[in-house]
This record gives structure tokens, sequence and C-alpha cells, in this order.
């Protein structure tokens, strides 16, 4: 092993703890973990479930030479507690020690702020039971495979010692730790682990940690040994000041660290956008909660890119910012610092003209509050699609889904699917789709600008209360978590995927250069419109059902409304049975006719729907009439993804 090498190997040493009963009984260490800020200790949870599963607040001990302290779980990322084997993903807890901070001087690994998975030689550290006692163990690995979306594969014959689970894996090239130890293989070498990367699923409690993190390396602590991790970061290269250096990237991770934290992950992924001129980083978009995880997108491998792209990117943080009234003096003042080294004169207009997007200007009071926001078009921005296939040859109706996001620029990209052999029943959809769709409606939404959620199903099944869905199931009081009141929800036709028809094109673009609508009663007691009237109706008619789209006669108004080229439709989802129209009827309508009329583009018709819903969230008067309607919304210029060659069939 080379000399430096041999440091960091003494570094991850001083960071790396065992985990043990507080009752110190030689009962032996449940596991390992390791120091990633003061205070704060990264372990794997399994690691701790056998001991806490019953009760999570029990406390217990944490100990390394010079640190023997109390702990508790801070958070864990398991699900199911019970469930026999642990997934990659969950495989994680954040402990804290109990001890006012600064008792127990300590070690902490440097955490990179790019979230590639990696592969290759590595340093797996951990301690080992014994005989005769406790002792820290440090061994070559090497990963040579992925799992999942954070699981990571040790090459088989590595031979991992028992209790190093949870201990770090340190990457001896970069100077990083890059994984945790999941596990060993049964009855043969080799192993389990789980990248760093999967820390950001903590939330907000990444982000104390990581500012933590950031501000203990930005005062360059020093081992007893003389050493810090970052002056063993990467090789050593003449310092032009055109390269961004570890040195660099500490500073600028510590004065973010002092900022107010990002309102959502677009607003972070829109400015390291614009520092790379545009330029999209490779294998997709990370979860994105701190302004850290911005500059880890301004990589091309595992290397950084110029000084000037990290430069542009901390003065578009700084400049967003200054604009909502933070202070970034401190930021300020060293962005044009670290620019003064930088050799290349003319260029230093690419970072102090910087200018922020369009999207993320502050819009004033009250125009912020209640602004309308147009739907997105081709170009203007990103859409969330859930699409629900049927399982065809079901007794009852049962759905497989999958979950696209489309940034707008091309083609939507899908981001996770259905894995279940039978697919599900309606009322099962929001449990299953609790977890991956609300992850990724996080992870696009704007602060003050929720992503638009498109449900694409089968007009049949156009009943189904989508807009009522709710992911949160403890919420504030004023807010009850449904998403047609957060976000505008809109359904589309699932027949109609791929290629749209020339009626449909037509009819949408025509209404798209209208500036004034009305609403078309298409359903006048238990008489339903032909196809001639629903081709033939002018362009700024809305059909508007008081019946259900499900069944008839609404069920045949809906098909001829979509056979004719219609792309925009209101119903009542459970609309009445009686022949003749109750005056509810009339209510509808008219509210309608009034919502349509007050708009002066087809793009502002859901969210000016998502307001009406909001109201009734906050318990305005004359709103209920809205509660039960539905709002079809399709757009062929954003065609849905198109069908997969096989059909998806019941299993037998």
């Amino acid at each position: 092993m080379s000399e430096r090498g041999e440091r960091l190997c003494e570094l991850a040493r001083a960071a790396t703890v065992h985990l043990l009963s507080a009752e110190d009984d030689g009962r032996p260490l449940w596991g390992s973990g390791f120091f990633v800020a003061p205070g704060w200790v990264l372990t794997a949870a399994h690691v701790l479930r056998q001991h806490l599963a019953a009760d999570p607040s029990v406390p217990f001990r944490v100990r390394a030479p010079g640190i023997d302290a109390e702990a508790c779980l801070e958070r864990w990322l398991l699900t199911e507690p019970s469930r026999p084997t642990v997934p990659p993903e969950e495989d994680l807890a954040l402990v804290r020690l109990a001890d006012v901070p600064g008792r127990h001087p300590h070690e902490c690994v440097w955490l990179a702020d790019r979230a590639g998975r990696h592969s290759g030689p590595l340093k797996a550290c951990g301690y080992h039971p014994g005989p005769p006692e406790t002792h820290f163990r440090i061994v070559d690995a090497e990963i040579n495979g992925h799992e999942d979306t954070y699981g990571l594969i040790i090459k088989p014959d590595i031979d991992l010692p028992s209790g190093v689970s949870g201990g770090p894996l340190v990457d001896p090239d970069s100077g990083a730790v890059v994984g945790l130890i999941k596990s060993r293989r049964r009855q043969q070498d080799g192993g389990k682990a789980v990248a760093i990367s999967a820390l950001r699923r903590f939330g907000k409690t990444y982000r104390e940690v990581m500012a933590a993190h950031d501000r203990w390396h930005g005062d360059e602590p020093m081992s007893p040994a003389g050493d810090n991790w970052i002056d063993l970061q990467g090789t050593p290269v003449a310092d032009s000041g055109e390269c961004w250096t570890p040195a660099d990237r500490r500073e600028a991770l510590r004065l973010l660290a002092e900022l107010p934290p990002p309102p959502d992950a677009p607003t972070v992924e829109l400015l390291a956008k614009k520092a790379r001129s545009s330029n999209l980083w490779p294998d997709g978009t990370p979860d994105l909660l701190t302004w850290r995880d911005g500059t880890g997108l301004l990589y091309e491998g595992g290397r950084p890119l110029e000084a000037l792209t990290f430069l542009r990117y901390l003065k578009g943080v700084e400049k967003y910012t200054r604009a909502r009234g933070g202070d970034c003096e401190a930021l300020a003042g060293w962005i044009d610092k670290r620019l003064r080294k930088e050799p290349r004169r003319p260029m230093h207009d690419f970072v102090r003209e910087v200018a922020l997007p369009d999207a993320l200007r502050p819009v004033p009071g009250e125009r912020a509050r209640r602004r309308v926001i147009s739907y997105p078009g081709p170009g203007e921005g990103p859409t969330v699609a859930v699409l629900l296939d049927p399982v065809i040859g079901a007794q009852s109706p049962r759905f497989f889904w999958q979950l696209w996001y489309d940034d707008g620029e091309g083609q939507p990209t899908l981001y996770e699917a259905d894995g279940s052999v039978h697919g599900f029943r309606p009322e099962g959809l929001v449990q299953v789709l609790r977890e991956p769709l609300g992850r990724l409606l996080r992870a696009k939404d704007h602060d003050g600008r929720p992503v638009p959620l498109e449900v694409a199903l089968p007009s049949v099944y156009f009943d189904t209360a989508v807009h009522r869905w709710r992911f949160d199931d403890i919420a504030q009081l004023n807010d009850t978590g449904h998403l047609g009141a957060r976000r505008r929800v809109v359904l589309r036709a699932l027949e109609r995927r791929g290629e749209p028809d020339k009626l449909w094109s037509d009819r949408w673009q025509t209404m798209a250069g209208l500036r004034r609508f009305g609403s078309w009663r298409t359903l006048a007691e238990q008489a339903v419109p032909g196809s001639r009237d629903h081709r033939n109706a002018e362009g700024y008619r809305i059909p508007v059902m008081c019946r259900p789209a499900g069944r008839d006669p609404g069920r045949t108004a809906m098909r001829r409304a979509l056979d004719n080229g219609h792309g925009v439709a209101f119903w009542h989802i459970e609309g009445h049975s009686s022949r003749a129209c109750p005056e509810s009827c009339d209510t509808l309508y008219a509210k309608v006719e009034e919502l349509v009329c007050s708009v002066t583009s087809l793009a502002e018709i859901p969210d000016r729907l998502r307001h009406v819903r909001q109201d009734i969230s906050d318990h305005e008067a004359d709103c209920a009439w809205a509660e039960p309607v539905a709002l079809m919304y399709d757009d062929p210029r954003r065609p849905l993804p198109p069908e997969e060659a096989e059909p998806l069939d019941a299993p037998l």
C-alpha cells in the first residue's frame, strides 16, 4: 500500500466505530458504523433491527479508541422492520450520540458530492469481534456489479470478516467513502454494500447531517497524525486556477452549507444545467436535496469540470439566495476571490454575468399566491404521468402501472414500472404508488409550482377519483393532502397513446389559438349528441357531462368526444341515476361555464380547476360543485409513450 493509502486508512480507522449493548455485559458487538458528521454515526439498519425493532428508543453504546458514548437511533429507512430481508435502499440508519456535541472529539469521513455508484477496488473497514477482543479490520475489496438503485456487489473472492456490516467502504482513488458494507455472502466469499447516495433518502435529516459534515471539513480539522481527508484526495496537480481542486470543493461546500437550503430539486437542477450551458450530465438525475448535490452534477465521469463551471453554479445559487433576501456575502466574496486565480480573464464574465432562469425569478406578493400557472406544452416544462394498463382477462378490474417523466425537451423516460404478477385493484393503487410516485413528484416539484400529474387509463375507467388521492397519512390540519388541491391533476385516454390522429391534432391546434371558451352541455336528459355533432362542434365549446364517463349515457358521450378529436372535457364522476337532471346539474353546468369563461388560454384550465379544489380544501363556500368533477386534458402535442409490443395479460 502507498504512503497516501496508508494515511487514508488511518483516517478511516479513526472515524469507524462499533455498536454494542448499553449494559456492556460482555455480549458481542452488534456491528460497525462510522462518523459522517460531529455526533452522527451512519450504520446498516439491519445491524440495529434485531435489538431495536420492539423499541427503537432503547439507548446503546458507540465505541472506538478514545470514544465510549451513549447513543440512540435517530432515524432508519426501514418500512417494515419485521421483513426477513432488508433491501439495499432501506438498509441505512443514522445514530446520534446522546452526549453534548464536542464532548467526544472524533474524526469524520469525507462523503463526495457526486451520487454515482462506484466500481473497482476499495478498502472495506469495520470491527471484528475477536478473539481475543474486538479489533479494527481493513481488507481489500472490489465492486464488480450493481443491484437495483443503490446496491453494490462485492467481488466473490473477498473474505469479509464478521462484524464489519455497517462499516465504510473507502475509495483510495478519490479519497472518499463511497458505500456502506451491507452483508457477507452466506457460506461463500464476497458480499453486498449500499451506495452512499442512499443517504439522500433521509430527506430533511440528510440536509442537516450534510451541512454539519461540510462545516466540520471546512474548518480543516487535522487528525493526530496531522492529516485531513481533503489533502489526500486525488493526484496532486499544479494549481493553475483553471482546475476545480479538492480545496476549492471543501470551501465551496462549507459556504453552501451556511445558506438556506434550496426549496426543491428542480431549482438545483436548473442552476446546474445553466452552469453547464445546458449540456446535460450522463446517467440521469439523482435526488437533489441540497446545494452541494448540485455541484455533484458538474462532473464528467469521476472528474470535475473546469473551475468556471463550478463558479457559474455558485454564482447562480448566490443570485437565487440574494433575490429572496438571504445573506450570501461570504459566498459572493469567495467567488470573486477564487475568480481572480483563474488566468483566463476574458472568460470571467462567463461567471459574473450569470442570470437566473425565468422560472427561478421571484414573483411578488399576491400575484405569486394565486397566479394561474399555464399547463406546459412541448418545450414548456415537465409533466409526470401514471399509465394504468388494465390486466387483460382479469375477472375484476386490475391494473399494471408505469411512472413516466417528461421534461418537455425530448422523449419521456420510464421512471419506474410495476413489478407485480397480478396487477392491482383500483382501491389498492394509492397505497402501491405512494412511495414511488411521491418520490418522483418531490424530486420534480418547484417551490410553489408543483409538477402536473397526468393519469392515463382507458376512458371506461375515467371515473377513478385520482384527484382525491392522498399520499400523506399525517398532514397539517389545513392541508388535506389531496393531489387535486396541490397540483394540476388531469386524465388522459390510454387508447390514444402513440401517434395522434388528425381530428384530435386539428381541434387542439384550433383551441390553442383561442382566447375565449364556453361549455357545451352534451347530455340533455338521456339524449347524447351524435358523432356529427361532436365533430362539427365549434372549437371554443368544451364538453361537460353531469353523468359518469364509465356508464351510459356518459360512456357513449365520452366515446364520441374522443373519436371526434376532443381533448378537453369535464364530467361528474358519480352523477345521478335518474332520467331527469336534478337542480344540482344546473349548478354544475353554470359553474363550469363560469370557470371556462374566466380563462384566456386553453392551458389555464387545469390550474383554474386546481384553485377551486384548493378552495374546497380550505372550506370556502360555493365550491362544493367541483369536488366530484374530473377533467380530461389530453394534449396531442405531447403524446403518451407507445404501447408495449406484448399485451399485459392476466397470469394463468
